[in-house]
């Protein structure tokens, strides 16, 4: 009996009449809403930009209007690309905290990974079992390195190297020296 649907109180006719009406009201109100906003619209354009008057204006004048038209322009488009950069800051925070609060609803978490340090014994005997007997020494088969010292070139008197390499017989060292 518990699991038998509950009868409604309204009868069919009654609920469909109530939902006519609120889909005619909430219509009404969307048309109302498109209205104000094509005035708020209307509004802010009239506030914001003044109509152009280009009938009696000399060049100079026109010009001048574009160059005030031109700086206009680059400020709303400064101001724009702030703003969309904004947004996109915003929404990237905003999928962030979403995937944390995903996470922390989650029910599997993934448990916090400790590092663990190994030697390479412990390594393979961890990998090899009981075969694994006796200790390897990987550096002993290593190649050994010998820096070599860099050769320092002696610092001369630059006036003697400029007075010696002038002329045709600098230019033969020069040569001479490439060979």
């Amino acid at each position: 009996m518990a699991d038998a649907p509950k009868k409604s109180k309204i009868s069919s006719s009654r609920r469909l009449g109530l939902k006519i009406r609120l889909l005619n009201t909430a219509f009404q109100m969307l048309a109302v809403e498109k209205e104000e906003k094509v005035k708020e619209r209307a509004a802010a354009l009239s506030e914001r930009v003044p109509p152009l008057t280009l009938t009696g204006l000399s060049l100079q004048d026109l010009q001048n209007l574009c160059r005030d038209l031109h700086h206009r322009i680059d400020v709303v488009d400064e101001e724009r690309y702030d703003i969309e950069s904004k947004v996109v800051k915003n929404d990237k925070e905003i999928k962030e905290m979403s995937q944390k609060v995903y996470e922390m609803k989650s029910k599997l978490k993934r448990p916090a990974l400790k590092r663990v340090k190994l030697s390479a014994e412990d390594m393979l005997r961890v990998l090899l079992g009981s075969k694994h007997t006796g200790s390897i020494d990987f550096k002993a088969n290593l190649k050994t390195v010998k820096k070599e010292e860099e050769k320092k070139e002696e610092v001369t008197d630059w006036r003697k190297n400029v007075e010696a390499m002038s002329g045709m017989e600098g230019r033969k060292k020069l040569f001479d020296a490439g060979q």
